[in-house]
């Protein structure tokens, strides 16, 4: 649409409003490596259309990014994806979807900014580019769930000796999950919203 010679400014499209009876607001990082599907899960489960700052992937990452297992990924999120899911009429997520290449990570920061919580996405082709990803949740205390995104060439493990390989405490959530699909991607969220739910209601006076 050419908006050229118009002092009109178009606004938002009528399904991306927000629900009249939403009362709170909460925002989610969906953080991981390169390639393990965080833009694919902000875009499978967000109920507008989702703003994505992928790019194509350039000579320039050759030796610099580690894109084992995702060889054939031809663009990249630079800054982050942003998507918005309603979990009840009054309930909202706002989902932050964060780059995953290290060279990028120093936006992380500002994504974290008042975050609730956080799913990390895990590839079990490539387990240890969750550790720093972790790493950097706890030292925020940005409580998270691990969410396996079961690619089809990915080996499968039991659930246990994921939570042992990845060094995890057993009260933090471990669930498997089909980033493309939305119903899947919805558990996930479920799942970090009752594990919220569960740290307040303990840490809540008695």
């Amino acid at each position: 649409m050419d908006f050229k010679g118009s002092d009109t400014i178009p606004g938002p499209r009528t399904e991306d409003h927000l629900p009249q009876t939403a009362q709170a607001a909460v925002k989610i990082v969906i953080v991981g490596g390169f390639g393990v599907g965080k833009t694919t899960m902000v875009g499978s489960v967000s109920e507008i259309k989702p703003l994505t700052t992928e790019e194509t992937m350039t000579q320039a990452g050759i030796g610099v990014d580690d894109n084992y297992g995702s060889e054939t990924k031809t663009a990249t999120t630079v800054a982050m994806d942003f998507g918005r899911i309603s979990i009840t009429d009054q309930l909202v997520l706002y989902l932050f979807g964060t780059p995953g290449q290290e060279r990028f990570w120093f936006l992380w920061n500002g994504l974290f900014e008042g975050a609730l919580g956080a799913v990390v996405l895990v590839d079990t082709r490539r387990l240890e580019v969750s550790f720093d990803v972790m790493d950097r949740l706890e030292e925020r205390g940005v409580p998270f769930v691990v969410a396996v995104n079961t690619f089809p060439d990915g080996p499968r493990h039991a659930i246990e000796d994921l939570r042992s390989a990845l060094d995890l405490s057993a009260d933090i959530p471990i669930v498997e999950c089909d980033a493309r699909r939305r119903a899947s991607s919805r558990d996930v969220l479920m799942t970090l919203m009752r594990f919220l739910h569960s740290l307040a209601a303990e840490r809540a006076p008695v």
